[in-house]
């Protein structure tokens, strides 16, 4: 099996670095990042902290070098997804392209480029420290299904879940996967921006009674969106908050989101809060709090 990880900042080097060890898995790095790239072929992919791995995927900035590939694991951030799979479409012209990513309408823009598509979502998460080298700070489960207009075989969905858990990923191959997709794009909604917008941990956001309660409305909007898509949610978004901010599972953890605000980068804002408030016009539900965190998050980008 050749599995290509298109976007190897953190979340993507966690997918390529463990696919690595496998014997039976060719695993091809595709990143825009030159020094990153460079490292990885120098040193290979290492991850420390929840897991010490050091994985040897072919790594490159070339998607013209991608050699056919059965699968494709996409971990951009959301605002690069069509970019990239455009680049890379070629490699999986006879594939199946997953995504691994945050945020609502990944599986929308992969499918302008690919004929089978994956819906994934996945819990585990990290930070890039430096070049070739990412810091695991929370393991979790992930989850693939069919994107329904354009479904990659349930057959080959399972494959690509049974090298993930072989891999050390946890993941399963549901018939449906929309109900954990929205699950975890609630989760990240209710409680990303606000750790961006604070710069508090996600423990610290919630031990905090009023940020707490916030992101309890936020999670509340999100949940009434889902429901009026006919979408069951496999678990209550505030089981999971609350299981996250535990000491020993990611009290300390700075969300992707805080990390771009830190790095005055270009956040996803626009496809959790701002996906949810798209989704919710267009089922006649109205969502003021998802919709006031979208703005605030926008006008701190244009703040830089």
């Amino acid at each position: 099996m050749r599995v290509c990880v298109v976007g190897c900042g953190a979340v993507g080097s966690l997918f390529a670095a463990n696919l690595a060890q496998l014997e039976d898995v060719e695993v091809w790095a595709y990143d825009l990042s030159r020094e990153h790239v460079d490292a990885i072929n120098r040193d290979g992919l290492r991850l420390s902290g929840a897991g010490e791995v050091v994985g040897r995927p072919r790594a490159t900035t070339d998607a013209g070098e991608l050699p056919a590939c059965d699968f494709g694991i996409v971990a951009t951030k959301a605002m690069h997804t069509s970019a990239a799979v455009e680049a890379t479409a070629a490699a999986f012209q006879d594939g199946c392209v997953a995504t691994v990513q945050n945020g609502l309408g990944n599986e929308e823009a992969i499918a302008q480029h690919a004929t089978r598509v994956i819906r994934g979502t996945t819990f585990p998460a990290g930070k890039l420290l430096e070049p070739g080298h990412v810091q695991w700070d929370v393991k979790g489960e992930t989850t693939f299904g069919p994107f329904e207009p354009r479904p990659a075989p349930q057959e080959q969905i399972e494959l690509l879940a049974d090298a993930c858990t072989r891999a050390g990923l946890p993941t399963q191959a549901v018939p449906d996967a929309r109900g954990p997709q929205w699950r975890k794009v609630i989760f990240n909604a209710a409680t990303n921006p606000i750790g961006a917008l604070t710069g508090l941990t996600h423990g610290r956001v919630c031990e905090d009674i009023e940020l707490r309660r916030l992101v309890s409305g936020l999670v509340d909007e999100g949940k009434a969106v889902a429901a009026a898509q006919g979408i069951a949610l496999d678990q209550d978004p505030e089981e999971l908050i609350d299981h996250a901010a535990k000491p020993e599972v990611a009290y300390d953890h700075k969300a992707s989101m805080l990390q771009d605000v830190e790095a005055r980068r270009s956040t996803e804002i626009d496809y959790l809060n701002g996906g949810i408030v798209r989704f919710g016009e267009e089922n006649g539900v109205s969502t003021p709090l998802n919709r006031a965190i979208w703005a605030l998050v926008k006008g701190l980008e244009r703040s830089w």
